[in-house]
């Protein structure tokens, strides 16, 4: 008798597996904890940030020409980010280097990061790059998403107990308070989120703006964001997740809306959401759930967006998993398909054309150094009952 109920726990079991198998479900193996940067990734990552932040051409300027006088080269429009092929490119090159010579004080490369930063953050070039801001009624320039990138940078250089570290935020500081205003100004006229997988999407920047208002304390800029997070996205259900990516996105406007969420919503609550949001996500982990970008022409800059992508969505699924309670079963599902998307990012990060690598070392230098991690910089999970 009981070897005829082992037998038929056994075809049952096996013919779960194979209705499964048959459905197009074929089950993961359980997602490794996500790694941490080594000094060699680190010291690859920011060798690419140290061949641009200097570098001014090629370049891609968003700049609007009022007269033929306004008609000058990066460098003097930008004297402190006219790097890395574009503004916000350079900004977030910064960053990677600050993230980096904290993290790895003691291995070759940051020396050179610490020089690089105290050439380009000086109060001189913060005064050129603000001067620059000023010129005109102009106050969409690189709203939001450079613009974002330089409170990240804020937030990096204020959480860095260093004395130049120090000097540096003290430089930035009036740039950045201009980003924020910028912002803060531009909330109550935006009446749409901007729902796009490249620079203007709203959802990242507001995140990346919310973890700075954590470390500088700007109160007001954050009740701004919350609510705003809030009226934009609150009532949002059944996100298409299954028609991303676009063809040139590198972030995922699903996901990045969800890693948003999780930084505005308590853990329940934002379980709660994200069924709404996003029903589709499993309750177990499958190797078939959201499959990672393909490049094909690492040079085309636009097609490469996608290598940037699968790191970004790796980082937005890890944090969707965060913000949720312990013993959610998404979890699983979530950082199964996170480690395939980071493990695809990651080999993407190479020198081997500029298209990618002027940016691609932050965003994976953002995956695997987050901020917050081991308590420095901005602290990117939710601190959502403090915020509110």
């Amino acid at each position: 008798m009981g070897k005829g109920r082992n037998g038929r726990r056994r075809a049952g079991a096996g013919w779960g597996l194979a209705a499964l198998l048959a459905a197009g479900q074929a089950v993961a193996t359980p997602a490794p904890p996500p790694p941490r940067l080594d000094a060699v990734q680190a010291a690859n990552f920011a060798a690419l940030a140290l061949d641009c932040v200097d570098r001014e051409y090629p370049n891609k300027i968003a700049h609007r020409l009022d007269g033929a006088a306004d008609a000058r080269a990066p460098s003097q429009l930008y004297p402190a980010f006219y790097g890395c092929y574009d503004w916000h490119s350079a900004v977030h090159g910064h960053w990677l280097l600050a993230r980096l010579a904290q993290r790895f004080p003691g291995e070759p490369f940051a020396p050179r990061a610490r020089q690089a930063l105290d050439r380009h953050l000086t109060a001189a070039n913060i005064a050129g790059e603000l001067a620059y801001l000023r010129r005109n009624d102009d106050e969409s320039f690189e709203r939001p998403y450079g613009l974002a990138w330089l409170l990240q940078l804020g937030a990096q250089l204020r959480g860095w107990d260093d004395p130049q570290a120090r000097r540096w935020a003290q430089a930035l500081e009036p740039l950045e308070r201009e980003a924020a205003a910028r912002l803060q100004r531009w909330l109550p006229k935006l009446t749409r989120p901007i729902r796009v997988g490249e620079h203007s999407q709203t959802a990242f920047a507001f995140g990346l703006a919310l973890d700075w208002t954590q470390v500088s304390g700007d109160r007001a800029l954050r009740q701004a964001l919350l609510a705003r997070s809030r009226d934009y996205y609150l009532g949002d259900r059944d996100c298409p997740l299954a028609y991303e990516p676009s063809g040139q996105d590198f972030l995922s406007p699903c996901l990045a809306e969800a890693d948003l969420m999780r930084r505005v919503l308590a853990p329940a609550e934002f379980a709660a959401w994200l069924d709404r949001f996003l029903p589709a996500i499993p309750r177990r982990a499958r190797a078939d759930w959201l499959a990672p970008g393909v490049v094909l022409d690492k040079a085309d800059g636009k097609l490469a967006h996608l290598d940037g992508l699968n790191l970004s969505r790796a980082w937005m699924l890890e944090g969707i998993a965060a913000g949720l309670p312990p013993r959610d079963r998404r979890v699983p599902a979530l950082r199964a398909a996170a480690a395939r998307h980071r493990e695809l990012g990651l080999a993407a990060v190479s020198g081997g054309h500029y298209a990618g690598a002027h940016w691609l070392g932050s965003f994976a230098t953002y995956l695997l150094a987050p901020p917050g991690a081991a308590g420095e910089g901005a602290a990117p999970a939710a601190a959502a009952a403090g915020g509110r």
